[in-house]
C-alpha cells in the first residue's frame, strides 16, 4: 500500500506516520514545509519512501507523477486559530484540500482528512449537523467550507473519503506548535520552570480552571484513522473525541501527579494543590472575549454506527502516558 501523509512533520501528521510503520506499511510519502527545520525530529526513526515540499507536491500529485497512490492522509493545513489572515487560511485549508479532493477523486485514491470541532464554535452541541456550525474564526469556517464541499460530494464519490474533527488533541510531537501547543505540554513546561501551572479564572459561567474540552490523546486519533484506512467502504464526516468533556483543572492535575509519581511522590487533590500554589488562576484574555469554547465534548453516535468501537484515555491516563513520553525524550 502506499500512503502519503501531508502534513507529515506536524504532531498528528508525525504520528500517524510512525503509526502506519508500526503497521508494516512503509511505503509512505512525507510531505510538509520545514521553513521551521526543527520539525524534521518528529520524523525521527520513520521509515518513509520519499519526502516532498508542499509547495510541489499538489501539482505533481495531480498530474499523476507519483502512481498509484491508495490513500493521501491529509493533515496539512494552517491551525493556528489566532492567524486572522482570511486569504491565507482559505488558499491553505479550503483551496488546497479542495483540489487535493478533486485529484483524489479522479485517481481514486481514498482520502483520509484532519477537520476540526472549531466547526462548532459557540455550538451548545457537537453533531456532524449544519445546525450545530457555527464558527467563531476563519478558521473554523476553512475547515466548515471543506466539509460543505465533501458532503454535497458523497453520494458520487469514486473513493472513500473520510473528515475527521478532531477535538483538543494533546500527546507526542507537538513541541514545534509554539503558542499552539496542547494546555498539557504548556502545563510540563511551566512545572518544570518555574513550579507551578497556570489556568484561566472564572469566565462564560465556569469557575476557575472549570471550563471543559474534549481532550483526546493522539495516539487515540491515530488509531481511528488507522480503523477507517482498513475499512475503505466507509465514508462521511466524524467526531473525533472521546465524548467525555473534562475541565482544565483535571489535565493540570494529571500533569502535576504524573510529574510527582516519576519522582516517586504521591499524587495530591486539586484543593491542596492550589492551596499550595501549585496551580495559579490568572485573569481570563480580553483578547479571547467571545472568542472561546468554554465547552467542548464530541458526539460519537456517528463514529459508533460507522462501526469505530475504539476506546478512548481519559486524561489522567493519557496524560500519564504523555508525561512520560516528554521525560523520556529529548522534547520535554
Amino acid at each position: 500500500m502506499k500512503v502519503v501523509v501531508t502534513g507529515a512533520a506536524g504532531m498528528i501528521g508525525s504520528n500517524l506516520v510512525h503509526g502506519l510503520n508500526a503497521i508494516g506499511i512503509d511505503d509512505v510519502i512525507a510531505v510538509d514545509e520545514l521553513t521551521d527545520g526543527t520539525k524534521y525530529r518528529n520524523l525521527l526513526g520513520a521509515r518513509i519512501s520519499d519526502y516532498f515540499d508542499r509547495s510541489e507536491f499538489y501539482t505533481r500529485f495531480r498530474h499523476g507523477d507519483f502512481g498509484r497512490v491508495d490513500v493521501v492522509l491529509h493533515q496539512g493545513a494552517c491551525s493556528d486559530t489566532m492567524v486572522h489572515d482570511g486569504r491565507y487560511m482559505l488558499d491553505v485549508n479550503y483551496r488546497c484540500s479542495k483540489d487535493l479532493l478533486d485529484a483524489c477523486q479522479a485517481r481514486g485514491t481514498r482520502l483520509l482528512y484532519a477537520s476540526s470541532a472549531a466547526t462548532y464554535g459557540g455550538s451548545a452541541a457537537f453533531r456532524e449537523e449544519p445546525e450545530f456550525e457555527r464558527p467563531l474564526n476563519v478558521y473554523g469556517w476553512s475547515k466548515l467550507l471543506f466539509d460543505n464541499v465533501v458532503r454535497r460530494m458523497l453520494d458520487a464519490s469514486t473513493a472513500q473519503v473520510a473528515g475527521f474533527r478532531y477535538f483538543n488533541v494533546y500527546g507526542p510531537r507537538e513541541q514545534h506548535k509554539g503558542r499552539m501547543a496542547s494546555v498539557a505540554y504548556h502545563h510540563a513546561q511551566q512545572l518544570r520552570e518555574t513550579g507551578r501551572v497556570k489556568l484561566f479564572g472564572e469566565y462564560g459561567g465556569y469557575g476557575p480552571g472549570e471550563q471543559s474540552r474534549d481532550f483526546v490523546f493522539v495516539d487515540d486519533v491515530v488509531a481511528v484513522n488507522l480503523w477507517f484506512l482498513e475499512h475503505p467502504d466507509v465514508s462521511g464526516i466524524f467526531n473525533l473525541g472521546t465524548g467525555r468533556a473534562q475541565p482544565f483543572n483535571d489535565v493540570a492535575v494529571a500533569v502535576i501527579n504524573a510529574t510527582a509519581a516519576a519522582r516517586g511522590e504521591a499524587p495530591r487533590p486539586l484543593d491542596g494543590m492550589v492551596r499550595d500554589g501549585a496551580i495559579e488562576y490568572i485573569e481570563f484574555p480580553a483578547a479571547l472575549v467571545g472568542k472561546y469554547q468554554c465547552f467542548t465534548q464530541a458526539d460519537l453516535a456517528r463514529l459508533r454506527a460507522a462501526g469505530c468501537d475504539h476506546e478512548f484515555a481519559d486524561v489522567a491516563s493519557g496524560v500519564a502516558r504523555y508525561m512520560e513520553w516528554l521525560r523520556t525524550s529529548d522534547a520535554g
